[in-house]
Order: C-alpha cells, then sequence, then structure tokens
C-alpha cells in the first residue's frame, strides 16, 4: 500500500454507508473527495471553485445570439473548432495542437491509456488532485509519488524527483498551481525538470495541469502557460475552477507531438466519442470572453484571500498555513501543539454541528491535520461568518483535549 493509499484510510467518511477502501473492488480508487458532489453545507469551505456562474450570466455574454439554431448532432472528437481557436489564443499554441475533453481529469486519464504500457512508470507530485492518482491508476500505470511537504511550502524537490526517475518512467505528472494547496511551479524548474527527464526519462511526457492558472488576486497577471515551452510537455486546463463553469464539463489538453495527439483523439473517440457540441459552444463563447469574468472574480478573490489571511494571523496559535499563489484554495494545518491525534479526530466530528465542509488533506495524499480550504466559492458576505464558525469549531475541538 502506498502512502497516498494509506490516507484514504484516515480520511473522514461523512456518509456511514459509503464504502472504504477495504470494501472497494473497482479498477479505481474510492475517495471520499466523491462526497462534495453529495453535500453542500451552508459554510462550504471545501470547493475549490470560483463563485458558480450562472446560465443566465453565460447567455448575457456576446457571441451566443444564433445559440437556437445550434444543431444538436455529434461534435467532432478532437474538439469543436471554434473552442479550441480560444483556447489556443489563451495558451499562444496553435488550435491543431488542442484536443478537448470532458474536464482535465478525462484528458489525464486517456495521457496515461496512451502514454504508458504494461511495466511503464508514472511520477506523480502529492497531495494532488485525487483523480490526478486515480485516473492514472484506472489507466493502469505504476505510479511513483513524490510527497511534497508542507514545512516546504510544497515547493518542487528536484533532487527527489531525480532519484525517482528511470528508463521506464513514461509520464511525469504535476499541478501548477496545484491542488489542495495553490502554489505555482516555476518556469526555472520546469525547465531543470526537462533537464531531468531528458538525461534520465528521454520517453517521458511531462504533464502540467494548469487549471487554476487564470485565478490570479485582484490586478496580478496570470502566468504564461507552459504550453509550447517544450514538445514533451503536455497541459491540461478547464473552464471549471478559475472561470467557476464545472457543469460544463469542458477542458482540454494542448499537445505539441501530432503522432500522440492523434493516439488521445482516438481514446476520446472510442470512450465518449465527442464533447457535447451545447457544452463546446458555451465553454467557446466563455473563454473569448475570459477577461472580463476573470476581472470580477479576481477582485472577488483578492478580497477573499485578505480575510483570510486576517483570520490566519488572528489564529495562529492554532493554525498554519501555506498562502496560495493562485487559485480560490489553499492548505491550513492543526498545530501538533494545540492538537494531539484525538483532537484531530474531533475537529472532524465537528464540523457539522458548525454547518461547516471543509476538505481533508487524507484526501489528497496529506495528513488529515491538513485541510484544503476554498475561500471563493462562497458569497463575500458568507465568508466572514464561516470563519468564525471555524473558529468556533477549533473551540471545541480544543475543549475535548
Amino acid at each position: 500500500m502506498t502512502s497516498f493509499q494509506a490516507n484514504y484510510a484516515t480520511g473522514q467518511q461523512s456518509d456511514s454507508d459509503s464504502p472504504t477502501p477495504r470494501e472497494w473492488g473497482g479498477r479505481f480508487p474510492y475517495n471520499e473527495i466523491i462526497s462534495l458532489l453529495d453535500v453542500n453545507r451552508r459554510f462550504n469551505l471545501a470547493e475549490s471553485t470560483s463563485q458558480d456562474l450562472t446560465l443566465g450570466e453565460l447567455l448575457d455574454l456576446p457571441g451566443l445570439e444564433a445559440i437556437r439554431d445550434l444543431k444538436l448532432g455529434y461534435g467532432k472528437s478532437a474538439g469543436a473548432i471554434e473552442l479550441r481557436e480560444a483556447i489556443a489564443e489563451a495558451c499562444k499554441v496553435p488550435a491543431e495542437q488542442v484536443v478537448t475533453t470532458q474536464g482535465t481529469a478525462l484528458g489525464l486519464f486517456l495521457l496515461g491509456l496512451e502514454a504508458c504500457r504494461p511495466g511503464d512508470e508514472a511520477v506523480l507530485m502529492t497531495p494532488c488532485f485525487p483523480p490526478s492518482r486515480d485516473s492514472l491508476v484506472g489507466a493502469g500505470a505504476k505510479v511513483r509519488e513524490i510527497k511534497l511537504s508542507f514545512e516546504s511550502g510544497y515547493r518542487l524537490d528536484l533532487d527527489e524527483i531525480d532519484a525517482h526517475l528511470t528508463p521506464r518512467t513514461k509520464l511525469v505528472s504535476l499541478a501548477s498551481p496545484q491542488n489542495p494547496n495553490g502554489v505555482q511551479t516555476s518556469r526555472a524548474d520546469i525547465e531543470r525538470l526537462l533537464v531531468l527527464l531528458e538525461k534520465r526519462s528521454p520517453e517521458a511526457i511531462l504533464f502540467i495541469d494548469e487549471t487554476y492558472r487564470e485565478a490570479t488576486y485582484g490586478d496580478a497577471v496570470a502566468a504564461d502557460s507552459f504550453a509550447g515551452l517544450h514538445p514533451r510537455i503536455v497541459t491540461g486546463a478547464s473552464v471549471s475552477k478559475a472561470l467557476g463553469a464545472p457543469g460544463l464539463r469542458t477542458g482540454w489538453l494542448t499537445v505539441a507531438d501530432p503522432d500522440l495527439r492523434s493516439r488521445l483523439t482516438v481514446a476520446k473517440m472510442n470512450t465518449v466519442i465527442s464533447g457535447s457540441v451545447l457544452d463546446e459552444t458555451l465553454a467557446a463563447v466563455l473563454l473569448r470572453n475570459r477577461e472580463g469574468v476573470l476581472a470580477a472574480r479576481r477582485r472577488l478573490l483578492a478580497g477573499a484571500l485578505e480575510e483570510l489571511a486576517n483570520w490566519c494571523a488572528g489564529e495562529h496559535r492554532r493554525v498554519e498555513w501555506v498562502r496560495p499563489d493562485a487559485g480560490a484554495l489553499c492548505c491550513l494545518r492543526l498545530r501538533s501543539d494545540v492538537f494531539d491525534d484525538a483532537a484531530v479526530s474531533g475537529f472532524w466530528d465537528l464540523l457539522p454541528r458548525h454547518d461547516l465542509q471543509l476538505a481533508s488533506g487524507a484526501w489528497f495524499g496529506e495528513s488529515s491535520r491538513v485541510f484544503r480550504l476554498g475561500f471563493g466559492y462562497l458569497p463575500p458576505e458568507r465568508l466572514g461568518p464561516a470563519l468564525s464558525a471555524l473558529s468556533a469549531t477549533l473551540d471545541a475541538a480544543e475543549q475535548r483535549r
């Protein structure tokens, strides 16, 4: 059992009828993060998206005047050309290098399926969004995990990566910004990693999940996409997080290698045939108007991050955090000198009593002492009360010592 799998056993089950890891017999490992699709408490600090975009807001954007005439036939397996062009413009690559997917997770599954054969290895940075690991497991890859630490601010450890690379490594996967912590990887570190791959794993693809890249704060400019930096880099992203439209289920891969791109398109055709023409039409218009949509959300994120930073400063005796570089999410940790293991368990038990929701670090391959806090999902007027409820939960957990 890997450290990541072992952490499943310490995750907090929100439903007593949910299967445990020992009961789960599927090809994909079970992870309690699936509960976020079923439970949405008033003080939901578990979600990592910006506020959900409404269909009305989307329909008000220019470019959908002829939507009533859209024919609901099959789409193209590579994706609608209008959508691929909008993605290409955002990523600064040719449109023919884009393959659309139903979310970034499907893209990584297809990539793992096509890049790795029996005996091949995938190297994965953790903690990570659970499907980033489990889609590779489902695709049959042998996953070697590199655990980034809270103490180091979740920065890449290139020496540790070097030690895990072999000629059997066919895929290296990371996110920038990372989920669950919002930490970005610098261009310099990616360039150093490319040198290591050339030396140790010359056939490896480097996958970079950029889902949160454009979720910056205030007037901060988003980092450039890594798409197009090197032929071995494949990037993935979606309209789910920064743009707040996860219900459109529209993501993409940028793939420079024409052979790999063709294989991924065939793999997509054999799994989902094509994306929804309606979803892809709406996503294309959303991306064409993304700067206006993002600007409003970035202002909200900046205010929410400042409010959270002030709360963390006030709670520094009991919690510590890693300040994010981008994204509506970050990692906090219950201090071990205040909360023993029993108090940590009590903390999770107490959350429902305060109508609170958090994402356990165990879901991502971290300790359950760590939790992901999403600060962009709630309306601004509800974030303060949610943080107050979190303080009250800390009070109650501390008193249980």
